[in-house]
């Protein structure tokens, strides 16, 4: 495995990360190798208007994923999960743990969709998964999001991209999301063991991950060299067989799908012409490709 696809790991959570400090010494994996031009900005931009007008469809809360590094040496497309609620004022805001350079530790970030949209490591092709929940799952669900104290106790002091799903060691964005769920959906109290009982209620609501098949023994040097990787949580037979249980946007579609079967999912995507909208819980085409059915969007108008 290169060292390029273990840095990519590590930033699984990172885009839209605070700006790292020049002495820091994991800055190489939260700045942004070059900034984007004007024609990207107002690409990206205009997506995002398209991600505003789908999530406005409806008026619960929505997961979102974003696609950020080429994470595709691991069969993942999406690598960053928040979840978007609409505020009285009708803004939307998305929800969501970011590595703050500066400080290195996680914390919980309030964000607007077009930030959102620009945590993107390619300004030229991103996607993003919008799943709708059923009102019932919003409204139990908007009580855990919104209250600080709750989301702040289900906020790890330490970040792993590859933290291990079951346990508290560690934590990445999307663990925290699956998390929140947990409190919400299981209506867990507040308290300083939070982590501990919302991971209870997903092992007993059969939340299990798909394992990442990390393909090579040279990810067990991995952590000596990359800040944000570890693996001392991890079961040992996981790192014998080189399959760790991590949890990604895709699991994480999928532990909502089967819990409520109601939801509905949009992909949109992006290249440098078009913006492609698919529904249902098939992928879009690699490269955004638009299939029968999908709705097309120039972006060149």
């Amino acid at each position: 495995m290169s060292k390029r696809a273990l840095s990519a790991l590590a930033l699984v959570c990172l885009a839209g990360a605070a700006q790292a400090s020049s002495g820091s010494g994991v800055s190489r994996f939260c700045d942004r190798d070059q900034p984007l031009t004007a024609a990207e900005q107002d690409r990206l931009l205009r997506f995002a208007g398209v991600l505003r007008e789908e999530l406005s469809a409806q008026d619960g809360i929505a997961l979102v994923s974003r696609s950020g590094l080429d994470l595709s040496r691991f069969g993942i497309r999406y690598s960053h999960a928040a979840l978007a609620w609409r505020s009285e004022e009708g803004q939307w805001s998305a929800r969501q743990l970011y590595y703050a350079c500066d400080e290195r530790r996680p914390r919980i970030y309030d964000q607007g969709l077009a930030g959102f949209a620009m945590g993107t490591d390619d300004p030229r092709l991103g996607f993003v998964s919008i799943v709708r929940l059923p009102q019932p799952a919003s409204l139990a669900l908007r009580p855990a999001l919104l209250d600080r104290e709750r989301a702040l106790h289900l906020l790890a002091a330490q970040y792993s991209a590859d933290a291990y799903a079951y346990s508290v060691r560690y934590q990445n964005c999307n663990q925290w999301v699956i998390e929140m769920l947990a409190a919400g959906w299981g209506d867990l109290p507040d308290g300083d063991d939070l982590r501990e009982r919302a991971q209870r209620w997903l092992k007993q609501a059969d939340y299990a991950p798909q394992p990442v098949d990390v393909g090579s023994r040279f990810w067990m040097l991995a952590s000596y060299f990359v800040p944000l990787l570890h693996l001392d949580d991890h079961p040992d037979q996981d790192k014998d067989a080189l399959r760790l249980h991590i949890s990604l946007p895709t699991t994480l579609e999928d532990f909502v799908h089967t819990r409520f079967p109601a939801s509905e999912r949009v992909e949109l995507c992006h290249d440098d012409k078009r913006v492609v909208i698919h529904r249902g819980w098939t992928p879009i085409a690699e490269g955004c490709t638009p299939g029968e059915g999908d709705r097309v969007l120039a972006l060149d108008d």
